[in-house]
């Protein structure tokens, strides 16, 4: 006769058969009827994922369904600095749309107009992001750890080269909101 000791019950569940194992086994490891069948399967899932992570993209979405560069606490925050200020950077593109346009143009102050609209361009752009790039790192240091300010810089420097309608992920703050206290 065994003595079972009570304490230490093991599993809890009695052992399969050989048989019901084998069958789980073939189960587990059964694999579709063709190659169509199995790229079928594998075009579900990913257009799934990219259903999911278009949503959160948009701002419906949940966090964990973000690429991974824009997943976290700290990017958010960098998504959340951009987005609450003015960037001389995202009236770029337009700016810079109209200097080629006034290239066309042969009166002497087109030339001139072209060159002062692109020094300024540069220079503000320049100058501002500089501003955006000291502000943020101080305030993420502020608030994480110093090793979190990695790829923080070109991740900010690039979201706010872009018109603020454009942004994906969608801006989730207003602009001159104050920023909130836990990420």
């Amino acid at each position: 006769m065994r003595v079972v000791d009570e304490s230490n019950s093991g599993k809890g569940r009695a052992t399969p058969s050989r048989k019901e194992a084998e069958a789980a086994r073939k189960a587990q490891m059964k694999v579709p009827l063709t190659r169509r069948e199995q790229a079928k399967r594998d075009r579900a899932a990913r257009d799934s994922v990219r259903q999911k992570q278009n949503e959160a993209l948009r701002g419906g979405g949940s966090d964990k369904y973000l690429p991974v560069r824009d997943r976290g606490p700290v990017r958010r925050l960098c998504r959340d600095w951009v987005d609450r200020r003015r960037n001389i950077a995202e009236f770029l593109l337009p700016v810079l749309l109209l200097i080629l346009i006034l290239t066309f143009v042969q009166a002497p102050w087109a030339v001139s107009l072209t060159f002062a609209l692109w020094t300024a361009m540069i220079l503000g752009t320049v100058v501002d992001e500089i501003a955006l790039v000291i502000g943020l790192r101080r305030e993420i240091r502020r608030r994480f750890t110093p090793a979190d300010v990695k790829g923080t810089t070109a991740y900010s420097v690039l979201r706010s080269t872009q018109m603020r309608r454009f942004r994906l992920p969608k801006p989730q703050i207003a602009r001159g909101a104050p920023l909130p206290e836990h990420y």
